[in-house]
């Protein structure tokens, strides 16, 4: 198989975006929610992953075990924007061109999960008048474009990052597919604040204390699995349990160039620390407070 050609950013109604995720606009803005369906919506490498394996078990751990051994995760809850070719391992034909939308659709089990990294003006309308509950994650930003530095180095389906100093560079101009870390979360805590079926979680409380934020997950989405349960799940999407498995790691995909690094990486708090310089550091900081000087969010950058 050839090698993906990486993209190129442009300017998509005010938001950097790449064609993978804009190819198919048209199916994505008429997506029809259904009432019952659940929705995690992140800026790329916030922990929509981490988050979905723990709904994906909450709903379907224990009557549909199967899944877990036999499903990748990027299967059982799908990316609703993607749209390019993917080559599955085994196969020996084309690539198959992967819908979100249409991948959505013939998804057999109830609720539906779904994904995006949309920012919130982006999002089908159906979402919001069929009153869907949303799970909205954030992560503090020094690690979100740590994390995401990483990834697009093993991703060919983003731009080139290039090197350290320039990508960071990149980030705080909102150079990124998606746009701006800081509209991004800013627009979903904005719209959190009228809308009482979104539901706001914090990256780094999922790394400090997991089991507490499945319960209030639980609370959330009417849900009461049992203590015992609840624990088990919590051991089950351990960030080193999670890197062991290949249903979440994203092995099971040949594009990923897993030799530069992995999907789940090392879901660490303040990792920022091994990549920033003391002057980076200083000079994003300052960045940062004039983007978010008039919001009240408060991130940790380490527990």
């Amino acid at each position: 198989m050839e090698a993906v050609a990486r993209p190129e950013l442009f300017d998509f109604h005010g938001v950097c975006m790449t064609h993978f995720f804009t190819d198919n606009w048209e199916d994505i803005q008429n997506f029809e929610a259904r009432p019952d369906d659940i929705l995690i919506v992140s800026y790329p490498k916030a922990g929509s992953t981490w988050v979905s394996y723990i709904l994906d078990l909450l709903y379907f751990g224990q009557t549909h075990p199967e899944r877990e051994t036999s499903i990748p995760l990027s299967v059982r809850v799908v990316l609703l924007e993607i749209e390019f070719p993917w080559l599955f391992p085994g196969s020996k034909s084309t690539p198959r061109i992967i819908k979100g939308t249409k991948m959505i659709n013939h998804l057999t089990v109830s609720p539906r999960i779904i994904k995006t990294h949309l920012p919130v003006q982006f999002l089908p309308k159906s979402f919001f008048e069929q009153k869907c509950k949303i799970v909205s994650v954030a992560r503090n930003a020094k690690d979100s474009v740590v994390s995401y530095f990483h990834f697009e180095h093993m991703m060919p389906f983003y731009p080139e990052p290039g090197e350290w100093g320039s990508y960071l560079q990149r980030f705080m101009d909102a150079k990124m597919n998606f746009g701006s870390w800081y509209d991004h979360v800013k627009g979903w805590w904005e719209k959190k604040q009228t809308h009482p079926n979104i539901h706001y979680v914090f990256y780094e409380d999922l790394a400090e204390d997991c089991g507490r934020e499945i319960e209030k997950l639980c609370c959330f989405l009417g849900l009461s699995p049992s203590p015992e349960e609840t624990e088990r799940i919590a051991q089950k999407v351990h960030f080193d349990e999670m890197k062991k498995n290949n249903m979440v790691n994203l092995v099971m995909f040949l594009e990923t160039d897993t030799n530069k690094t992995s999907f789940i990486r090392k879901g660490k708090v303040g990792d920022w620390k091994n990549h920033f310089t003391v002057a980076q550091s200083e000079t994003f900081d300052e960045h940062y407070k004039q983007k978010m000087k008039n919001c009240p969010l408060e991130f940790h950058t380490e527990v």
